[in-house]
């Protein structure tokens, strides 16, 4: 049976950088293919898949699509562990570019050509797709209370952080190979404030965000955490914010950054 993966050409690069896509995934079984088919094979060079300790077949839909790059935890590690695994993985096989694209479908594959484009040509080393700038959000059928929260938790993020970013709560991102060796990634939490941690310490080293428009689709597959570890992430959003500030301003020294 012929797989997706040998129907790419394994040395494709984008100007001569390699591209690994790392899919963080947790019973993802429903909707891997076809996030996996829409993943523009003629500049990724490798996909990763980080199984966190499914209850489902992810482990089993990923090696029938033919996906090289499989590593499953043995426990629920978090989707800041998660992450950690795939970035680690990525940079182990050599990564110039790295695109996180969640196996959900909530985001389009689509965009990753445009995400690794900005990153290649040397435009912004890091770039977000942002569900907030245009109509996308909504659209999309992201909840009212979400939106709003959404917007409050930017707003002041961009205050005591002194940035202008539209949205810091995005799962899809990317970053340059250099970018990412640069973070001490360890010493963020394993769990969803590990996104915020990691926006933090991006900041700190320096380096700018670039934002492109993506839409986004809300339905019963895809991964959401429910309204009251939505509160708990809220109040660690904040904590990650004024640390940051307080940081920044010589009044303490948290341990994120260095």
């Amino acid at each position: 049976m012929t797989t997706f993966a040998a129907l790419r050409n394994p040395k494709t690069m984008y100007n001569q950088q390699k591209v690994v896509v790392v899919l963080p995934a947790y019973n993802a079984a429903l909707t891997l293919e076809q996030t996996y088919r829409e993943i523009p094979f003629d500049i990724v060079d490798e996909v990763v898949l980080v199984d966190d300790a499914s209850r489902d077949d992810t482990l089993e839909v990923g090696r029938r699509l033919g996906i090289r790059h499989l590593v499953r935890h043995e426990r629920n590690k978090g989707y800041g562990g998660n992450q950690k695994t795939c970035y680690r993985t990525a940079l182990d096989l050599g990564a110039d570019i790295v695109v996180m694209l969640h196996p959900d479908y909530q985001y389009t594959p689509k965009l990753i050509k445009a995400m690794v484009s900005v990153i290649g040509e040397g435009l912004y080393p890091v770039v977000f797709g942002s569900r907030i700038l245009g109509k996308g959000a909504l659209k999309g059928g992201m909840p009212l209370y979400k939106y709003i929260a959404n917007r409050f938790l930017t707003l002041t993020q961009n205050l005591l952080m002194n940035q202008k970013l539209s949205e810091y709560h995005t799962g899809y991102r990317a970053f340059s190979g250099q970018v990412l060796r640069s973070l001490d990634l360890s010493r963020n939490s394993d769990d969803f404030i590990f996104d915020n941690e990691m926006v933090a310490q991006v900041f700190y080293k320096g380096y700018e965000i670039g934002e492109i428009t993506c839409p986004t689709k809300y339905f019963k597959e895809a991964s959401s955490i429910n309204f009251s570890r939505s509160v708990t992430y809220g109040l660690g959003v904040l904590k990650v914010s004024l640390f940051y500030m307080l940081t920044k301003l010589g009044v303490m020294k948290w341990r994120v950054l260095k």
